[in-house]
């Protein structure tokens, strides 16, 4: 019985040629610039419906999200407890002003501080193809002139207390 149960199975078996290969999901995201300033061209469409930005994440990790953020005006300032923000200009310029007090200073979140502008600081001008730390816990307001736009793409990381 064994040998005629073995050869019915061998008979039934989908795999006979051996298993398939397993195929895991790809675990890398790929974003290419075309991509990603199609997706900007419709976050410049929100933007100028709303208040002059837009933003959306594109994937959440574990320790880290990476966003896509367009703005045609300044922002407020702002500090992150435990993230670091990476930005990545893929298109446009603007004025990244680091370091200093963040003036009017409010609590919106947890870890999360925002004001009407920062005392102090350094300013640096970004251009498409800059890329910029901001490490958690620093205050950093991204100015844009009224003429100009920046499209970035921003890496926050979460960093160790």
């Amino acid at each position: 019985m064994d040998l005629l149960s073995g050869k019915i199975l061998k008979d039934v078996n989908l795999d006979e040629a051996g298993p398939k290969p397993h195929r895991p999901k790809n675990p890398v995201d790929h974003w290419s610039p075309a991509v990603l300033l199609e997706r900007a061209a419709y976050l410049r469409k929100m933007a100028k419906h709303g208040d002059g930005s837009a933003s959306e994440t594109l994937r959440e990790y574990p320790q880290h999200c990476a966003m896509l953020s367009f703005r045609s005006r300044s922002g407020e300032a702002e500090v992150h407890e435990r993230f670091a923000d990476l930005f990545c200009v893929l298109a446009g310029k603007a004025t990244l002003v680091t370091g200093g007090v963040v003036a009017g200073a409010r609590t919106v979140a947890a870890g999360e501080t925002r004001g009407t502008g920062i005392e102090g600081g350094v300013r640096q001008t970004l251009r498409a193809g800059d890329l910029a730390h901001v490490p958690a816990g620093t205050p950093h307001r991204m100015l844009v002139k009224e003429e100009d736009t920046i499209t970035c793409l921003v890496m926050k990381v979460q960093e160790a207390v």
